[in-house]
């Protein structure tokens, strides 16, 4: 294969992946999860999207391999051990984000919509003080510090990072359909991915 149908093959895989990825986690897909399956995926559901995003990024992991394309530069020690620690520190990143957020992942929540009853307030609590999207950033980290760069991998990073961009996009979407008002006053107060405002503090 040419280095240009492999690059070609990666970003199709890509696009694929991010269509799908994306139908997902939008409102009116989990609607209809949720009228077909009712309260059964509540708990599930979270766990199921995670886990079918793993599936559908190892083909696109082993194209890489297989396919990885022109050296373009190998980053000497000891400054490749420092970018492998700062991947490592994103990746712990990501994990906190995880336990700070539960109001981005549970599903009936954010099928009410803002105001409704059963529905919770925002309260932003842990990395979410800092920035909105702390997988935003914790993703940029974890790709563009790896120590070493190939043609391919570069292409794929490129579109990764436009993904992640788009993505975060979308998430905000979500919460605004989520909470509305509340979500709006937190994006004028916390910034994106860059904790350059400092440290989120209660209003009045």
């Amino acid at each position: 294969m040419s280095p240009t149908d492999s690059a070609l093959l990666l970003v199709l895989y890509l696009a694929c992946f991010a269509a799908v990825h994306s139908l997902m986690a939008s409102l009116p897909f989990k609607r209809r999860a949720a009228k077909i399956l009712g309260r059964r995926m509540d708990p599930w559901y979270p766990a199921i999207f995670s886990a079918s995003a793993l599936v559908m990024i190892a083909p696109l992991v082993y194209l890489v391999y297989l396919f990885p394309g022109k050296i373009l530069y190998i980053v000497p020690s000891p400054w490749r051990w420092a970018m492998v620690a700062g991947q490592l520190l994103a990746g712990l990143l990501s994990v906190r984000a995880f336990v700070d957020a539960p109001h981005r992942f549970k599903v009936p929540l954010q099928l009410l919509g803002p105001g409704a009853a059963g529905g919770e307030g925002l309260e932003p609590r842990g990395v979410y003080r800092w920035i909105r999207d702390p997988f935003l950033l914790s993703g940029f980290l974890i790709i563009w510090l790896t120590p070493f760069m190939t043609t391919n991998i570069l292409i794929l990073y490129v579109a990764v990072t436009l993904y992640l961009y788009l993505g975060s996009l979308h998430w905000e979407r979500r919460l605004l359909a989520q909470f509305g008002d509340e979500y709006r006053s937190y994006q004028r107060r916390v910034p994106r991915a860059v904790p350059w405002r400092g440290r989120l503090r209660p209003e009045g």
